[in-house]
């Protein structure tokens, strides 16, 4: 991602040698990996706005009505800087060759990535899917940067919590490690959900709280809640 974001930096010096910077990203992985926080991020590095497609305004119930939406939708956003956010983006990416879906899906699936491929540089593409075995193939091709956002790993999980612990100044109570592989496998946004947690109870608590209780009460309610998923 640095050297993506170097490249929109320094856009002018590469066009200097008819070269244009990558615009095109997939972010694959499961729910509550960072992928929206991850568009958002590159967003926010390069100072324009990030628009978020919104499924429900996008996809009509008549023929061809959904092709006519996202031409609207595509002229309307090629005219300034912007990152284009579709999360979850099988829904209007699925797989041309599959047999179960009408020929009107397939003529949406065409429709986008002839949109896509006619977008300028200065409008990035950020297309996010918890289930990439459902993209067409096509999609792949034409994604210039294709990353993999998995579940966190146990150093990752100690990194965020000694950072959010230092940012917020809010006493775990047992280490970092010891929490992390209590926690198990989570996504990093159930890693921040626990942490929140951690912190209301311990502004509940009192002035003074015993933190090693409160962690310790919270990662018995966890581990309860992941039980009763898994079963």
């Amino acid at each position: 991602m640095i050297q993506f974001i170097e490249e929109h930096h320094r856009r002018d010096l590469l066009r200097s040698h008819g070269v244009e910077p990558r615009h095109r990203l997939l972010f694959v992985g499961p729910p509550g990996g960072g992928k929206t926080s991850l568009a958002e991020a590159v967003a926010t590095e390069l100072a324009v706005p990030l628009l978020s497609v919104r499924y429900e305004g996008l996809i009509g119930s008549f023929l061809g009505e959904t092709a006519a939406r996202m031409e609207a939708l595509f002229d309307a956003v090629r005219i300034r800087p912007c990152v284009l956010f579709f999360d979850e983006f099988d829904v209007v990416a699925k797989e041309r060759g599959d047999t179960h879906e009408t020929g009107e899906i397939k003529r949406v699936v065409s429709s986008l990535l002839l949109q896509v491929d006619r977008l300028p540089s200065h409008v990035i593409v950020v297309a996010a899917t918890n289930h990439a075995e459902l993209l067409d193939r096509a999609v792949w091709r034409r994604m210039q940067l294709r990353l993999e956002l998995p579940y966190p790993t146990r150093a990752g999980k100690v990194e965020w919590l000694q950072a959010w612990s230092t940012r917020t100044g809010v006493d775990l109570g047992l280490s970092p490690r010891t929490i992390a592989d209590r926690l198990g496998r989570v996504s990093f946004a159930e890693l921040e959900e626990f942490a929140l947690d951690v912190q209301r109870r311990s502004i509940l608590s009192g002035p003074e709280p015993d933190s090693l209780a409160v962690v310790q009460q919270l990662l018995m309610q966890w581990s309860s809640r992941a039980a009763v998923s898994e079963e």
